[in-house]
């Protein structure tokens, strides 16, 4: 459980991880051949600018991110597969990411300035 006031840089619970401070991409390929063989499921908070990586559901990272003091309408679930170049890794596809009240009727995110505020983020965390 993430404390009010605690800095963390990873936390881990399980084989999740809430990311603070950059991952190798040889980390993050290694989480994905010990999980689905080719990705990494990821919950990105895109008012905190932070991310859970990691989980088996996006729902388990986006409780961790909840449990953390995030608000659900600023987390999105992503799946990022590091064989394939920095430009093609992120997929927008969440059971998380329906939010009809947001105006997203989709498992992708819909509006284009929250694709780029999640890519940054992503980009930010994870490394070449």
């Amino acid at each position: 459980m993430v404390g009010s006031g605690q800095v963390w840089t990873h936390v881990i619970i399980s084989n999740m991880k809430l990311l603070k401070k950059p991952i190798l991409l040889e980390s993050l390929h290694k989480m994905a051949q010990a999980g689905f063989g080719n990705f990494v499921k990821a919950v990105v908070d895109i008012e905190k600018g932070i991310m859970a990586i990691g989980g088996e559901l996006h729902a388990d990272e986006e409780a961790l991110l909840i449990e953390g003091g995030s608000r659900q309408r600023d987390l999105w679930g992503i799946n990022i597969y590091p064989e394939l170049e920095k430009g093609e890794r992120v997929e927008f596809d969440s059971m998380i990411n329906l939010k009809p009240a947001q105006g997203n009727r989709t498992r992708g995110v819909d509006d284009i300035e929250i694709k780029n505020k999640i890519l940054t983020i992503v980009d930010k965390f994870i490394g070449s």
